[in-house]
């Protein structure tokens, strides 16, 4: 007689560690628990609200069997358009786990909730929608590149947007921002071949967040449903495609822009 033992096969970003930025809300969060059930270990980053992120980590701990020798989730507290704090969530990960991050999702950014047309947007609102979307994605793009494994799983994932694409009036500033994200993203793919990291963006269309409801009136919604597919997204429909970008099955996928939008145009 013999013994069948049948072992379940491994998560496929089991031995993996992710760094995710603003990953204690909307997107970011949902991105968080997709990769969790992938099997990686997570370095959550947040910006301010730190019993967000704190009642994230607990939940993955407790669902996905970390320990406090082990966690599967831990977070730090940085400004990513700090370079200090940006080392910090690089120091965090190989502290907590013992090895390099091999996976960093670049997802906190945001947007003036006024809409002001580009002649009445102030120099402070542009200056900080770039000081977080494009300078933040740049210094942690700048570190990933430096210090993210290398052994043929190194995965950068940054976050653009469709309204790069529709050039929506009240816009101008925040999408200025996203153009930057996109170019500094392809260009770093091609200065990493070679490497084993690949950097690509994902640039969701509207998504049922609080940056998306933020200043909107029904009747804007109502239009921005109708050509999306007759629905908005849920942050679930944005999850697997990261999913997929930082697995080993994207290992070709290289310097691309994936919008993922509906059909929003």
């Amino acid at each position: 007689m013999t013994t069948q033992i049948n072992l379940a096969p491994a998560l496929p970003l089991e031995g993996r560690i992710a760094i995710i930025t603003g990953a204690s809300r909307g997107i970011g969060r949902e991105i968080s628990t997709h990769l969790a059930s992938l099997g990686a270990r997570l370095v959550l980053n947040y910006a301010s609200n730190s019993s967000l992120a704190d009642n994230l980590a607990a939940e993955l701990n407790s669902r996905y069997g970390g320990s406090i020798d082990t966690p599967c989730a831990v977070t730090v507290q940085g400004d990513v358009s700090d370079p200090d704090a940006v080392r910090s969530m690089f120091d965090r990960a190989e502290q907590a786990f013992s090895s390099q991050a091999h996976i960093l999702v670049a997802c906190a950014g945001i947007l003036n909730s006024k809409y002001p047309s580009l002649a009445d947007t102030t120099v402070d609102d542009f200056d900080e929608m770039f000081k977080v979307n494009a300078r933040g994605t740049f210094l942690l793009c700048r570190e990933a590149a430096k210090r993210l494994s290398r052994n043929g799983w190194g995965r950068i994932v940054t976050f653009s947007s469709s309204i790069n694409g529709t050039l929506l009036p009240g816009y101008a500033a925040y999408t200025a921002t996203n153009a930057a994200v996109e170019t500094m993203t392809k260009i770093l793919a091609k200065e990493l071949q070679g490497t084993g990291i690949t950097a690509n963006v994902v640039a969701p269309g509207p998504v049922k967040t609080e940056l998306f409801f933020a200043g909107k009136d029904e009747g804007f919604v109502k239009r921005v449903t109708e050509r999306s597919s007759g629905r908005i997204a849920e942050t679930k429909d944005i999850a697997p495609v990261v999913g997929f970008l930082v697995s080993e099955a994207a290992g070709w996928v290289n310097g691309q822009v994936i919008r993922v939008n509906g059909g929003f145009v």
